[in-house]
């Protein structure tokens, strides 16, 4: 990269900009500046710095360099705040129904369901201060800064504009500078810019307007690290107003997002809520009529509207995603956000980070050529002096060291260094034999380095760089065409260098003469390559109906030429960079982000621009990242999925997912873990709300065929506990359907009852309490004393059956297999021993006004009851066949 040497290069000092052209409160506008013009501008000395005086009343007035903490509230607060969703208020009003009943059990029970998710939800506030607080942390503690001409030693936080700061290699950079002197400069930036190689500097004027965080290169950022050479800079911006300030505002202002199933369930319950004190009320009136007593009445319509609403719903939902959030920790996806395990289910959109998400955040070797034709490699034997000289150029034209076995420097050096020792051409075994005598370290203008060796009683130099700097250089190249090959290389997104030899009989003099009639060796192509799992993952991604759209940093060559491998697209008409971007409205990027795959040169709040037009399309996001510059936009985005290896402290406490192995691949199973889940919460509300249906419709139609209200308070209360809880908490462990990751997502705004779910409901519920009369009318009209246990056994098991028969949407219950899920056979079982010892011991027939059915009853009863199963097969078979619901055929 571009650097200033010893700070004697000459530097050109354009015309500076008018002042007013440049935001004295943002670094975007600095880079336009001339270094002189920077420091007049702040009214600084880049000799001496600030005095001291001058430094405190600064401070004073522009606040300590540090990002704000914002109010915090206390857990109490968050607490508190999560009771304001309808489905808790129902759920509160349920307990108070409870009670009134005389059920304190139930009471107990709703009331630690409802704290348990509040807990959970205070729990998300609560990581989203702890983003905040990370951000804040990752700041340098101490910086170098001239006052008064003296160096010295200061806290970060009391640097104001106009301080001039020293950096040299290992640093954290303290504030957002404008550079005034830099020598061999080189910066990771990839926490704010996502690129994976490190930053050369430059202090030379770049007069472009509006250029992108990454070409900024004579600017350094508040928290990007130097990696090599040192430099001073003058500070330009603090605290709030820095690069990553701006992006701690970002998070602070962030908006959570509503998972499809909070949506759903929000709406379910409003609609529920009503449906139920509707139906309450009739069955109160109907009783009335009757001339039934108005007690019994009122507690009969309490009660059912204690069993109409499923209080066990949310335990369900929890345990099914703490269960999910257990199965996806052994997948190595660590779950921050309990609800980010369903969540996954329902993405349609996955907007990746390319670097080190999708790539392997390392520049490697990939691509040769030499004598003008392409190789992967070197060849297995011996093929002449070329490929000799190539050899030792790689491995010895570096500064790389080896500390504890692993190569340590420079990124690109490191990848020439490692393809060097696979090839068989060891650096250490290679610098025995030809020591370095002498240099000429890498320089921005020149674009090349040079490195002088013994070679036996001569010597040999080896020259690297940027093709358009060696190739003219070299004696017998045919320069044009390297350079068209180059272009090739690039093209594909790699980062192209050039390497060519001289030998010598002594050393020069002038040791700039030694890079002259060199002898061209070949050209290299580097890469950060995709990881060898991406694609694939890309694939089923994409079989399972969600797109992969790349969002990235990194330069559009690049970044089209890693999409094409990876499978998301090679159309460069599916390519935005971010100076495009800007100039869309939010009309036009909406009008074209569907057609969008590849982002390149994007910066954070571009990030959420482009999550936010997604989520206008009815998009439901999910957004992978590792780099403070993506938690904002993982913070927006439906769910964010985190780097936990290569990621940054901000960007997993922002996140709702982390993913411990750093592979893409990786999601693909936690998408499919998220399906399973919902799909089995379907199951839950699909048999519960059928049972339910089939007890109001019992009692509401039983008085108007002449008959008395068939079942008393106790008994609806204990069908519900029975039917509901037991069975609830097994369909949490119910494999998933076959196919799951061959359909596409379930749109984010598709109702709950979609799928012919409230058809099910409603003619399960009629079928149910059809023969649940009949039973009663057939014991009651041969006067038989227990009538009522009659129908409160054949309600209570066909309700199991039910919940048999539910386990699949579509496949029939002999093709899962009965015993595929245990907790479920157990659940039934249990709950079908309880039943009858409340019909047949006499400790519990007081209690529940039950009398012993003969034998013969009893087998009436589960023979009645048993009709649902099959009446669900028959249902399965048609909508298989697809003749219901619109649904279309398939297994």
């Amino acid at each position: 990269g571009p650097a200033r040497r010893g700070g004697s290069l000459r530097r050109r000092t354009p015309v500076p900009p008018p002042m007013d052209a440049v935001n004295p409160n943002s670094a975007a506008d600095w880079h336009r500046l001339d270094p002189d013009a920077a420091v007049a501008r702040l009214a600084s000395d880049a000799a001496a710095g600030l005095a001291p005086a001058e430094a405190t009343r600064r401070l004073a007035a522009e606040g300590p360099n540090a990002l704000p903490e914002g109010r915090r509230r206390s857990l109490a607060a968050m607490l508190l705040g999560q009771f304001s969703d309808f489905m808790i208020l129902v759920l509160l009003a349920a307990a108070l129904v409870s009670g009134i009943v005389g059920e304190p059990a139930d009471t107990i029970a709703i009331l630690v369901i409802v704290v348990l998710n509040g807990a959970i939800g205070a729990v998300q506030e609560y990581r989203a201060q702890r983003a905040m607080l990370a951000l804040r942390q990752l700041t340098a503690p101490e910086a170098t800064v001239l006052r008064g001409g003296e160096r010295r030693r200061v806290p970060a936080a009391e640097l104001v504009p106009g301080d001039v700061v020293a950096l040299e290699a290992g640093d954290l950079v303290p504030a957002d500078l404008r550079l005034v002197e830099a020598v061999e400069l080189g910066t990771d930036e990839s926490i704010l810019t996502g690129e994976s190689h490190p930053v050369g500097k430059t202090v030379e004027t770049l007069d472009e307007p509006g250029l992108h965080l990454g070409d900024r290169r004579n600017l350094c950022f508040k928290g990007t690290t130097v990696t090599r050479g040192r430099a001073s800079g003058v500070v330009v911006a603090t605290g709030i107003r820095t690069e990553i300030g701006r992006i701690a505002g970002l998070l602070a202002t962030g908006e959570g997002v509503q998972t499809p199933l909070q949506k759903r369930l929000t709406r379910f319950g409003r609609y529920l809520a009503f449906a139920v004190l509707a139906i309450c009320g009739i069955v109160f009136v109907a009783g009335l009529l009757q001339g039934q007593p108005s007690a019994l009445m009122f507690l009969t319509a309490v009660s059912l509207a204690v069993a109409a609403i499923p209080e066990a719903l949310p335990a369900v939902i929890t345990v099914s995603l703490a269960l999910g959030a257990r199965k996806l920790s052994r997948r190595n996806s660590l779950v921050r956000n309990l609800p980010a395990v369903e969540t996954l289910g329902s993405v349609t959109t996955i907007c990746s980070d390319k670097t080190g998400t999708l790539t392997e955040n390392r520049m490697t070797l990939e691509a040769l050529v030499v004598g003008g034709e392409r190789h992967d490699g070197f060849p297995e034997a011996e093929a002449g002096p070329v490929w000799q000289g190539l050899g030792h150029a790689l491995a010895l034209s570096n500064d790389v060291v080896s500390q504890d076995g692993r190569p340590v420097g420079d990124p690109t050096e490191v990848a020439l260094f490692e393809f060097a020792a696979r090839a068989g051409h060891d650096k250490d075994r290679l610098e025995q034999a030809h020591p370095r005598i002498a240099e000429l370290p890498f320089d921005s203008e020149r674009q090349r380095m040079t490195t002088v060796h013994r070679d036996g009683g001569k010597l040999v130099a080896f020259t690297k760089g940027a093709p358009e700097a060696v190739l003219p250089l070299c004696r017998d190249a045919d320069a044009e065409a390297a350079l068209a090959q180059a272009e090739a290389l690039a093209s594909e997104g790699y980062r192209v260098l050039a390497l060519a030899e001289r030998r010598l009989d002594a050393l020069p003099e002038a040791l700039e003469t030694v890079e002259r009639e060199l002898a061209f060796l070949g050209l290299v192509g580097l890469i950060d390559p995709p990881r060898h799992e991406a694609p694939r993952a890309v694939a089923e991604c994409r079989a399972a109906g969600i797109t992969p759209v790349m969002i990235t940093g990194d330069h559009p060559g690049t970044a089209l030429a890693i999409a094409a491998r990876l499978g998301i697209t090679d159309d460069p008409g599916a390519l935005v960079t971010g100076p495009e971007l800007a100039e869309l409205s939010d009309d036009a990027l909406a009008r074209r982000v569907g057609d969008l795959r590849v982002y390149a040169r994007m910066d954070a709040e571009q990030k959420i621009r482009i999550v936010k037009a997604l989520q206008a399309r009815g998009e439901f996001v999910a957004m992978t990242g590792d780099g403070v510059n993506d938690a904002p936009a993982l913070e927006r985005a439906g769910i964010g999925i985190a780097m936990g290896r290569k990621g940054t402290d901000v960007a997993r406490e922002a996140a709702d997912l982390v993913l411990l192995d750093d592979d893409f691949a990786t999601i693909v199973a936690a998408v499919r873990e998220g399906r399973r889940i919902y799909d089995n919460i379907l199951k839950f509300i699909k048999d519960t709300m059928s049972s339910n249906s089939g007890e109001i419709w019992t009692l509401f139609l039983a008085p108007f065929l002449g008959l008395p209200v068939p079942l008393l308070p106790i008994h609806i209360l204990w069908i519900n506990l029975v039917t509901d809880g037991l069975p609830g908490l097994a369909f949490t462990a119910e494999p998933e359907e076959p196919g799951t990751m061959e359909r596409p997502p379930r749109p984010p705004g598709e109702s709950i009852f979609a799928h012919g779910m409230w058809q099910h409901i409603l003619w399960v519920g009629l079928f149910v309490a059809g023969f649940s009369i009949a039973s009663q009318a057939w014991a009651w009209s041969r006067g038989a004393t227990y009538w009522q246990t009659v129908v409160f056994t054949t309600l209570t098991v066909s309700q199991l059956f039910h919940s048999l028969s539910v386990r699949s949407s579509r496949a029939s219950l002999w093709r899962i297999g009965l015993a595929s899920n245990r907790p479920m056979l157990v659940a039934l079982g249990l709950a079908l021993a309880l039943q009858l010892a409340v019909i047949y011991h006499p400790a519990l027939q007081p209690i529940f006004h039950t009398q012993a059915l003969p034998a013969a009853d009893l087998a009436v009863c589960l023979g009645l009851s048993s009709l649902v199963l099959v009446a669900v097969e028959i249902e399965k078979a048609l909508t298989r066949r697809g003749r219901l619901y619109g649904e279309p055929a398939g297994t």
